[in-house]
């Protein structure tokens, strides 16, 4: 079964989805009132200098000002020693800096001033000096026959360095010579602009999405891209065409009357990847909690049984899940610290076979990470690189009942809130009645089981106290009203 990539536009955003095996692996979206701004170069004037922090705030003409760690400036280490903060910045200096992660919640974005530009088989690099090649092309062969290829590409008087991507393995001389030529190219539009500019200013702004997806999603893997804009297939084929030759007969225009997400469950998808729970087939379950520390995501058997003892159900639930963890980091784009609580196993075999699967499923996904060991507990500790939102930060807002926390009080417990607030009302304003506004359910709490409550507050107080109820008021929402 080859993969696919699915590519669905509207005026409002543009929502891609990596359909590997049959199954959704990642979910993009992007959206044209808040598009990302990671691989953006701007001209920025540094607002002021932490030393103690050893950073500073860059104002890039942003609703926040960026974040700038001092080891992400270019150049900050001289014959091995680093220079502090202080001695390289100063306020109101003006800075090129590339942006290396979105704003996340109230955190601006992070910023370097180390610039690279990613064109399709090679990153360029034009403060560098050297060819490096991606990690993830793993034999040491395979590597130096890629650096030498470069190297002999490039005239020796030329400044920049590069770094070979995995999709250049196999590619051909002109394939990098056209990569190159455009890259060289931005580089020299960003530094002309860059000479006339007044900071703050946007100097280079990446490629959208649906160019993104030709330039880093398509490997040979993939069999097909389905795109259901004719607008966007037309530009993804003249984009193609002038850059990634062997890419256009593999884009397609969906013109179906059925929506593309629809015809690949897509959208039942992105419905279950913002749900706490995931189900497992064995019966099994994982729940994932996402808070702003930490990721946890903790298995457990559910009503699964194993067809021989205990051991037997919990290894084989820890298996499966291993694998759908990793597609679920994927898909819901969870990074940071991510804490995996496997359920416990007494068995050390178990557990290295555990742990191997797990890395196994994880070598799939693009995204930089780390991985340690099990613990005798079950526990794994890992880290994945974090350079956007969450699906759900992205999809979804706090909820303003529960204010995040996930719970809402009962009836009985806001019921019991009422009757300390009428209380307290009551000695301290006079009042003909007293009305009760609040929900259907509270209401019928007062009318039914806590009706006396009620009956003796309105006695020991000397007035009525009256009940309304209010349909827009969520379950801990209440007013009392002085009549």
């Amino acid at each position: 079964m080859t993969d696919e990539i699915l590519i669905n536009v509207t005026p409002q955003e543009t929502r891609v989805a990596v359909i590997e095996e049959g199954v959704v692996q990642e979910l993009h979206i992007e959206r044209a009132s808040s598009i990302g701004l990671v691989g953006n170069i701007y001209l920025g004037k540094v607002s002021r200098v932490l030393p103690g922090m050893q950073s500073a705030f860059v104002d890039i003409g942003l609703e926040r000002a960026a974040f700038l760690h001092v080891d992400d400036i270019w150049g900050q280490k001289q014959n091995g020693d680093a220079k502090p903060i202080e001695k390289i910045l100063f306020e109101g200096q003006n800075v090129l800096v590339q942006v290396i992660k979105d704003m996340i919640g109230t955190k601006g974005a992070r910023i370097s001033t180390q610039i690279s530009i990613a064109g399709r088989l090679v990153v360029f690099m034009p403060q560098e000096a050297y060819i490096g090649v991606s990690l993830r092309i793993e034999s040491e062969s395979d590597r130096e026959i890629l650096r030498e290829k470069v190297q002999k590409l490039i005239p020796p008087d030329e400044k920049g360095g590069y770094i070979i991507r995995t999709l250049a393995e196999g590619a051909a001389d002109e394939n990098f010579l056209s990569d190159i030529a455009y890259l060289k190219k931005i580089w020299a539009d960003i530094q002309e602009k860059s000479g006339t500019a007044a900071a703050p200013s946007l100097l280079y702004q990446d490629l959208n999405l649906s160019f993104r997806v030709l330039r880093d999603f398509v490997n040979d893997d993939i069999g097909r891209i389905r795109v259901d804009s004719r607008e966007t297939f037309q530009k993804l084929q003249s984009f193609a065409s002038s850059y990634i030759r062997n890419v256009s007969d593999r884009i397609e225009h969906y013109s179906g009357e059925r929506p593309l997400f629809d015809l690949y469950g897509v959208e039942e998808e992105i419905q279950r990847a913002l749900a706490r729970r995931v189900e497992l087939k064995s019966g099994g379950y994982l729940i994932i909690d996402q808070t702003e520390a930490l990721t946890t995501v903790d298995v457990n058997t559910g009503g699964f049984v194993g067809h021989r003892n205990f051991d037997d159900t919990i290894f084989k639930t820890n298996l499966e899940a291993a694998i759908v963890i990793a597609r679920q980091l994927r898909l819901r784009n969870l990074g940071g610290i991510i804490i995996v609580d496997f359920i416990d196993m007494d068995n050390a075999e178990h557990r290295d076979a555990v742990l191997n699967e797990f890395r196994k499923a994880l070598s799939r996904d693009h995204t930089r990470m780390t991985l340690s060991e099990m613990t005798a507990l079950g526990l794994v500790e890992m880290t994945r690189k974090r350079t956007r939102e969450s699906l759900a930060h992205v999809l979804c807002e706090t909820c303003p009942t529960c204010q995040g926390r996930g719970e809402i009080k009962t009836a009985q417990t806001v019921g019991y809130e009422i009757l300390r607030d009428l209380l307290r009302e009551a000695r301290q304003f006079e009042a003909r009645e007293y009305r009760i506004l609040a929900s259907q359910k509270v209401v019928d709490l007062f009318l039914d089981e806590e009706s006396q409550s009620l009956a003796q507050l309105a006695d020991f107080i000397g007035k009525p106290i009256s009940l309304q109820v209010e349909n827009v008021y969520s379950q801990e929402q209440y007013d009392v009203v002085l009549m």
